[in-house]
């Protein structure tokens, strides 16, 4: 099976993939929940959110596109976008004002969400309140470039925990987030470059947007799932991650939240809402 990564060819095989551990069986122990965190450099948990909560909210999201004027394409679980539509995430579009939303923040309450939080990082915990929907189909071969989160963060990066939402089912071949194995151990200055391979040599934050080449110069493997609504991820802010193209007819939604500890210093850029042309 060939797959893509923002247009480019990723062969599907031992060379370049491996599958990502689940990690559910840990989660009635917090101590070996943290220390396969800290192995690791992120964590696969299934089924941990409720499926038709996930499911619902995607309904709600793809509710606010006017498909009447989109040829019904802004429907879940077909192509497309939503006609003549702002670009996603900025104002004017439905995924700015979703992520304002009650339905929304009410989601992102969860205290399932927090009570994962607080094992890991062994502290009361906030949720920033920057909260991403991103949104992919196969329309256009675009996906998130090899990167770490720290790059993203100013202040007390090493303290933050993303945790990866799909809303609704993501297999393979719709366009998951694929982690690189070990990533977190190693040395920033591996990936300077990558970095001057980049398709974005303007922003230094994206490592690359070619995987195969990342794979083959730090000689590692991605490691992917067959992610279902329900499933979530966490990972380190040092885990390199990134995702594949979407394939098939289902748009791929999914949400980005973080946490730190309570108290500590927060990266002023990530305690207002999300704006897809805020620039960070």
């Amino acid at each position: 099976m060939e797959l893509t990564s923002n247009g480019l060819s990723l062969p599907f095989d031992e060379r370049y993939f491996a599958p990502l551990r689940d990690s559910s069986e840990l989660l009635g122990s917090s101590g070996a929940l943290r220390q396969r965190y800290h192995e690791e450099g992120q964590l696969y948990l299934r089924q941990v959110l409720n499926r038709e909560a996930v499911l619902e909210l995607r309904r709600a999201y793809f509710a606010l596109f006017d498909t009447s004027a989109s040829g019904g394409r802004g429907k879940a679980g077909t192509t497309g976008g939503a006609g003549a539509l702002p670009a996603h995430g900025v104002p004017g579009h439905p995924a700015h004002a979703f992520v304002r939303s009650e339905t929304f923040a009410r989601f992102m309450d969860q205290p399932t969400l927090y009570r994962l939080a607080e094992a890991l990082l062994e502290s009361p915990v906030e949720q920033l309140p920057r909260w991403i929907l991103r949104h992919f189909s196969a329309d256009a071969p675009r996906a998130s470039r090899a990167h770490i989160d720290a790059d993203y963060f100013n202040e007390n990066s090493d303290h933050v925990l993303t945790f990866w939402i799909p809303l609704g089912d993501c297999p393979l071949t719709t366009g998951g987030l694929v982690y690189l194995d070990g990533s977190h151990r190693l040395e920033p200055e591996r990936f300077s470059a990558l970095r001057k391979a980049s398709d974005r040599p303007h922003d230094e934050r994206p490592i690359c947007h070619d995987l195969g080449l990342v794979a083959r110069k730090l000689e590692r493997r991605w490691l992917w799932a067959d992610y279902a609504a329900g499933d979530i991820t966490i990972h380190s802010p040092r885990t390199v991650h990134a995702s594949l193209d979407t394939l098939t007819k289902m748009n791929r939604v999914s949400i980005d939240t973080r946490f730190v500890r309570r108290g500590e210093p927060i990266d002023p850029r990530w305690t207002r809402a999300w704006s897809a042309d805020d620039g960070n």
